[in-house]
């Protein structure tokens, strides 16, 4: 019998360890997207996986009842649990989240699968729908780079436009010391 319950404990004592270190990496993310990753090859979740970790972001399976407890206790509210039916693969972004949305969207658009749920973004609910909305937008990167060339643009025009006067003012000096000898 104690070895019951010893066997039962260390199971527990598992799931709390899980759940401790869900509650660590959801407290610390910026958005979480939830998936069906249903169909998908160990070697494409794999692939998946290493594809978003330069990009601040981790893909995450365990039980849903373990996701839906640390999701419980880091106060972020699920308008519906039936939504964490079947296999539920939780997408972790820590940073800029359109990355690796865009790495989500492109494994849906070549093999169909895995099919977003919903998400939580800012403590909102968003729908399936809404975060491949979301992936479509330009990354931080290329946002900040059209600025950064935006803001350069009217510079590089002023700095021509001055340059060529006073090109234009030696160019007519010469002509008038020219005519002058």
């Amino acid at each position: 019998m104690s070895d019951e319950n010893t066997k039962i404990s260390a199971n527990r004592q598992k799931k709390i360890e899980i759940v401790a270190k869900l509650n660590e990496k959801i407290a610390k993310a910026k958005a979480i997207v939830f998936t069906n990753y249903q169909g998908l090859t160990h070697k494409q979740l794999e692939g998946l996986k290493k594809t978003i970790k330069p990009l601040s972001a981790e893909y995450v399976v365990a039980k849903n009842s373990l996701v839906l407890r640390a999701l419980e206790e880091n106060k972020i509210k699920v308008q519906d649990q039936k939504q964490f039916e079947g296999p539920t693969g939780t997408l972790l972004i820590y940073e800029d989240f359109v990355g690796p949305l865009k790495e989500l969207a492109k494994l849906v658009k070549e093999l169909g699968i895995p099919s977003v749920k919903f998400g939580v973004m800012e403590s909102k609910n968003l729908t399936g729908e809404q975060i491949m909305k979301l992936s479509t937008l330009p990354t931080r990167e290329t946002l900040l780079t059209q600025i950064a060339v935006g803001l350069k643009s009217p510079l590089f025009g002023l700095h021509r436009a001055l340059n060529w006067n006073l090109q234009k003012l030696v160019i007519t000096l010469k002509a008038v010391e020219t005519k002058k000898h």
